[in-house]
């Protein structure tokens, strides 16, 4: 091979899988490898896969099948959750080099490194070993954070698996229990971005509430974040998706008493109908959540509060849905992500009798996501004429700098603001999903 050895990967699903390709990304670079953004340049492709839906894995073979037939030459790897769960679905894809499972994702670059070297353009056996991926240790080392697909927002694992039982989920089976990173390596990757001049840093994982659980000694997110929070440097610690009933209240409180936590809460909701919530095995009813957010409004009158909701879920009814409608439309949400049930099979709720029609199912996601949307312009319209502090992002929009708001607004600034600064700016109106600001100055 002539020249530097180039890789193309391609990320799907959660903020989680973006670290995992940050990881693979950093050391396939540390052996030589060149990141290229077009996949027909590339020697090898790489592709991060989710498998939450069928939609996600009808998504993950069409790109495989088109980049191979875009660069047949390229071998292509596929990890990540859908390779963890169904191999041989993708070993059977023309153009497929290997398969690895989230088990054998990190060791991505030396596995490669090595097939490379001996010349073998066979097809690899080398799927992730799903038994042993269900049953990881309890311990997480940290690898590596990964900056966004904004490269101005860097992610930090802190946590991955989940031993929730919620009945629709694939994730445990394919991500494994839960485990998380010590704090003191939390803290020192956290500072190690901060210092380096990023003024946001993200905290994900898979169920970051549980985050700590299984340490010994225990620890906590909320005393986590409340040491991350007096790092000299910090700007913003953002944190990602968290189940409600692992929200801690002193979190929100900080939230409120400090400037250092953004003012940003996503807390998965699924369904406002309590029969629902039994039926998914979620740990709440619709009053107890409704609780948790009203306070969080309350205490920061201005937070992003964004949700999940699943509809068509097997034996939802009308009224169901409609309840379902009612508490979002009666709550403070800011956003929604509305997800169409999906079977995965081997789960609970995949078994279960009363399947939704399919154009139910589509209807009744155009109604709530027509909802969320309607919120959220809503929200972005509260703004006008305030004040917002915000994050310049590296993309340009309309010949305007692109941003991101404590509170999880989109934002468009002066074309000459710099990427990756805090920045305070007055709401002049709006565009689409984006708010205009002027009148800016650092914060």
């Amino acid at each position: 091979m002539n020249g530097k050895r180039k890789v193309y990967i391609a990320t799907f699903g959660c903020r989680t899988n973006q670290v995992d390709s940050g990881v693979v990304r950093d050391g396939l670079l540390s052996n030589g490898w060149e990141e290229v953004d077009r996949p027909g340049q590339a020697h090898l492709i790489v592709i991060n896969s989710c498998t939450v839906t069928h939609r996600s894995d009808q998504q993950v073979r069409q790109l495989t099948r088109r980049l191979h037939r875009e660069n047949p030459s390229a071998r292509i790897v596929v990890t990540g959750c859908y390779a963890e769960r169904d191999p041989g679905a993708l070993r059977g894809i023309e153009g497929v080099w290997s398969v690895l499972g989230n088990r054998r994702k990190s060791e991505l670059p030396i596995l490669v490194e090595g097939l490379w070297k001996a010349g073998d353009d066979t097809q690899s056996d080398a799927p992730g070993d799903s038994s042993d991926s269900r049953h990881p240790g309890r311990d997480l080392s940290l690898r590596a954070g990964a900056l966004a697909a904004d490269r101005t927002r860097p992610m930090v694992k802190i946590q991955d698996g989940c031993d929730a039982k919620c009945t629709y989920c694939i994730v445990p089976m394919v991500r494994g229990g839960s485990r998380s990173v010590p704090p003191d390596e939390v803290f020192a990757e956290v500072r190690r971005w901060t210092q380096a001049g990023y003024p946001e840093v993200v905290l994900t994982g898979i169920h970051i509430g549980a985050y700590g659980m299984h340490l010994k000694p225990r620890y906590s997110l909320d005393r986590l974040v409340e040491r991350l929070c007096s790092i000299p440097e910090l700007g913003w610690i953002r944190l990602s998706s968290i189940e409600p009933m692992r929200l801690s209240m002193r979190i929100v409180e900080l939230a409120a008493q400090t400037s250092r936590l953004a003012p940003h809460f996503h807390l998965c909701l699924q369904s406002g109908a309590d029969d629902v919530l039994q039926r998914m095995l979620r740990p709440y009813n619709a009053s107890r959540f409704a609780s948790m957010v009203e306070t969080i409004r309350r205490l920061l009158p201005d937070a992003g509060i964004g949700t999940d909701v699943i509809v068509g879920f097997p034996g939802e009814t009308e009224r169901d849905h409609r309840q379902s409608m009612d508490l979002v439309e009666a709550l403070p949400f800011t956003y929604l992500h509305v997800f169409p049930y999906s079977d995965r099979s081997g789960t609970p709720a995949s078994a279960m009798p009363d399947k939704v029609k399919p154009e139910v199912i589509r209807r009744r996601g155009r109604q709530m996501l027509e909802l969320g949307r309607r919120k959220a312009e809503n929200f972005r319209r509260s703004f006008e004429g305030r004040n917002l502090e915000f994050v310049t992002l590296s993309r340009t929009r309309r010949g305007r700098r692109e941003g991101l708001s404590g509170n999880y607004l989109k934002v468009l600034g002066p074309h000459t603001l710099p990427a990756n600064r805090r920045f305070l700016g007055r709401v002049v109106g709006g565009t689409g999903d984006y708010l205009l600001v002027e009148s800016v100055e650092p914060s």
